[in-house]
């Protein structure tokens, strides 16, 4: 073991304690971060969660973005190996969560839990509960411990959906004697573009191939669609705004530059990125002064999507601002809207995902901020699906006048789809590099 990761592992040591302090300190918030604790130090019962004849495949997907981007792959690995479990692990409660939506109640062949620290010690007794047969990690996990003990009970590693932003090499690079053996160790590596597929060589990976984002391979859920056009009936008329995957700073900004405009006939919908912030989004539009309704007043006939009568649940006309309480509904929030902005790009977060709106038909705005997805978001705007926003003002203007011209709504949502589907087939070429090493 070398001196710098012998340092790490001595970090992680006396950083436990106050690991698990930070987990009950969350939990007041959010209390997902106080259940399956044990987990997360590498501590099981018993095997009884699982066939013990039947191999696991192992994913890593650290939180909702990650979780709902895995969706495609563990479907394309559950067709091509019908005889073994997936092994789906995250680091957050909403990750978590996310995961059950998806696949917990389906009956299928697949295990959730916590990754533990990256103590060497603790990932060691992970592995030999579940004993993987492959380690697939979801776009930029790369944990040294982790690595390498997956290295010492031979389980290949394979990064897979992998971005890397010039910001992220330059803090790997300054670790370099930590980070670079880790990303050397990995058996393989599928990038989301070319000019992540440069930059993880130049941190030292390899085997890289380009394969696109499965995130374009995602595709929005029936329940959600019936969803969205049952909040659609019920919002009515009126023009849907939505600002969607919003951070902690944008809300306030995009409030008060929507507070002085004349939006006629507009229903601004805000979604917050994280729920523990549901509340304190909702106090910023009752201290503005605008009316504000709840996703969560719904009726409960709408939470089952069971929509007899739409008009049971009208949302007032006097409600201004829309808060999307709710976790799992995005694509609904998306074929309910109009027009959608992306959140995490008004500041220096690095932006999120826009394909899922653009997979819907929607026009897309987006901030400056988007290296997160810088190649995708450039490609979304040459190809005419997305505009750039300066800032929160510049945001209300553009929206603002697309709202009020349908066509170019319609013609940008064309252009936008258009986008989408031609990105398609990452899932496949993945799955290619994947069966190498499955055999």
């Amino acid at each position: 073991m070398s001196l710098s990761r012998r340092l790490y592992s001595l970090a992680w040591y006396l950083a436990l304690p106050l690991a698990l302090f930070r987990l009950w300190s969350r939990g007041r918030k959010e209390p997902g971060y106080r259940l399956h604790v044990a987990e997360r130090f590498g501590i099981y019962r018993t095997l009884k969660d699982r066939d013990t004849r039947r191999k696991v495949i192992w994913v890593h997907a650290v939180s909702v973005g990650e979780t709902r981007a895995a969706e495609p792959l563990i479907e394309a690995l559950l067709q091509a190996y019908p005889g073994e479990t997936i092994l789906l692990t995250h680091m957050t409660p909403t990750g978590r969560a996310t995961g059950y939506a998806l696949f917990g109640q389906c009956g299928l062949p697949l295990l959730q839990s916590y990754l533990p620290y990256d103590a060497g010690w603790l990932v060691a007794r992970f592995l030999q509960h579940f004993s993987p047969r492959i380690c697939i990690l979801m776009e930029t996990e790369v944990w040294p411990n982790l690595i390498a003990q997956c290295a010492a009970h031979a389980i290949p590693v394979a990064l897979v959906n992998a971005r890397l932003s010039a910001r992220s090499l330059v803090k790997a690079q300054r670790l370099s004697s930590l980070m670079r053996p880790a990303a050397q160790s990995m058996a393989c590596v599928a990038a989301q573009t070319e000019a992540d597929a440069i930059r993880l060589r130049e941190f030292g990976a390899r085997n890289v191939a380009v394969t696109g984002s499965i995130k374009f391979d995602v595709s929005p859920p029936a329940a959600m669609l019936t969803k969205g056009a049952a909040l659609r009936a019920a919002i009515g008329t009126r023009r849907i705004f939505l600002c969607a995957n919003t951070r902690e700073g944008e809300e306030a900004m995009i409030l008060d530059a929507f507070s002085p405009l004349d939006f006629p006939h507009t229903l601004l919908i805000i979604v917050p990125r994280h729920p523990q912030r549901f509340d304190e989004v909702a106090r910023m539009v009752e201290g503005r002064g605008l009316h504000l309704y709840r996703r969560s007043l719904l009726p409960e006939e709408f939470q089952t999507s069971v929509m007899s009568d739409a008009s049971s649940c009208a949302i007032s006309d006097q409600a201004q601002v829309f808060l999307g309480d709710s976790m799992g509904e995005m694509f609904a929030y998306y074929a309910a809207c109009d027009l959608a902005f992306i959140g995490g790009s008004l500041m220096a977060l690095g932006g999120h995902n826009l394909i899922e709106a653009c997979s819907l038909g929607k026009p897309v705005l987006i901030g400056m901020n988007t290296f997160n997805f810088g190649t995708i978001t450039e490609d979304a705007v040459a190809a005419g699906a997305t505009l750039r926003v300066a800032d929160a003002a510049d945001l209300m203007r553009k929206a603002q006048q697309l709202l009020q011209a349908p066509w170019q709504c319609a013609e940008m949502g064309a252009r936008a789809q258009s986008f989408a589907l031609q990105h398609r087939g990452a899932t496949a070429r993945t799955m290619g590099l994947l069966r190498v090493l499955l055999g």
